[in-house]
């Protein structure tokens, strides 16, 4: 495999590359990850089954989208592709640190430029994709309350009972999340769409984003998942608020928002993820 990757890079790069040294890194519950290098030029390699190359394809595309901004940070796209039999994407190797208090408010204030880049009358996205391994539906919807109710509450909801999880009438809990959210019109932004804490960093040039999952939304969507799962810096609200304050009602959807994230953390975990997700529909009185 690693002669042909080399193949594939050279022809990619325009230039020799011959994988001379691998060594294998952590890359999360889902993908096996190396590092690689030729000479001073290094990569990171991601590698999983050839049936998961669409989503290396939608993680290329959403890179893309956040790079052509030009407000935010990413890597950048080398190679992708299948190679005996494996689904690879190769991306730069940045040497990457947990978010300080610097890079968070930095991070804060290109986020907040990124969510005002941009003209889209819609939301959605112009292809599928997806959230981890979980499929992720962007049909494009005019109202931003059918399209969170629909494609992401009543979706999870729907691959959740198909796993033999259910937590509540589908139908009962996608009309509340649509009557909630049926007088919040607001800016269709371009999301990074899954930004917990393991998908920011610092590195010597400052913040930097990676594993998205892109759609044209509600930018409180990606706040609302800083709170998740480890949480940011404070320094990142302030440099967010700092560009584009959030708006009062923040808080009253910050809840319903995560909730996305909570389903999809019981399909791909299970355990006490399912436990927190039923506590959270009774919390926001989803089924009253």
């Amino acid at each position: 495999m690693w002669h042909t990757l080399s193949v594939q890079l050279s022809l990619a790069l325009g230039q020799q590359f011959e994988v001379e040294e691998k060594m294998p890194i952590d890359g999360g519950d889902i993908n096996e990850c190396y590092s690689i290098g030729c000479g001073d030029t290094r990569f990171f390699v991601k590698i999983n089954a050839k049936e998961n190359l669409p989503i290396y394809e939608a993680e290329a595309e959403g890179l893309r989208h956040l790079a052509n901004s030009g407000e935010v940070s990413v890597p950048q796209v080398i190679y992708i592709g299948v190679i005996k039999e494996k689904a690879v994407l190769v991306l730069d190797f940045i040497v990457m640190k947990p978010l300080n208090d610097e890079n968070g408010y930095l991070l804060g204030k290109d986020l907040a430029r990124l969510h005002k880049w941009g003209e889209q009358p819609e939301y959605g996205f112009d292809i599928d994709n997806f959230i981890g391994t979980t499929e992720q539906r962007n049909n494009w919807h005019r109202k931003w309350a059918q399209f969170f109710a629909d494609h992401r509450i009543g979706l999870q909801l729907k691959l959740a009972e198909e796993k033999g999880m259910f937590f509540g009438d589908i139908e009962t809990i996608v009309e509340a999340v649509k009557e909630r959210l049926s007088n919040h019109q607001p800016k269709a932004s371009l999301l990074h769409g899954d930004l917990w804490s393991g998908n920011a960093s610092s590195t010597m040039n400052g913040p930097i984003l990676y594993d998205p999952a892109c759609y044209w939304g509600d930018r409180e969507v990606d706040v609302a998942a800083t709170h998740l799962f480890g949480g940011f810096p404070e320094s990142f609200y302030r440099g967010y608020n700092e560009v584009w304050p959030l708006d009062e009602g923040f808080e009253s959807r910050k809840d319903l928002y995560n909730l996305y994230h909570l389903i999809n953390h019981s399909l791909l975990f299970g355990g006490h993820y399912l436990a927190q997700t039923e506590a959270l529909i009774n919390k926001l009185e989803l089924l009253n």
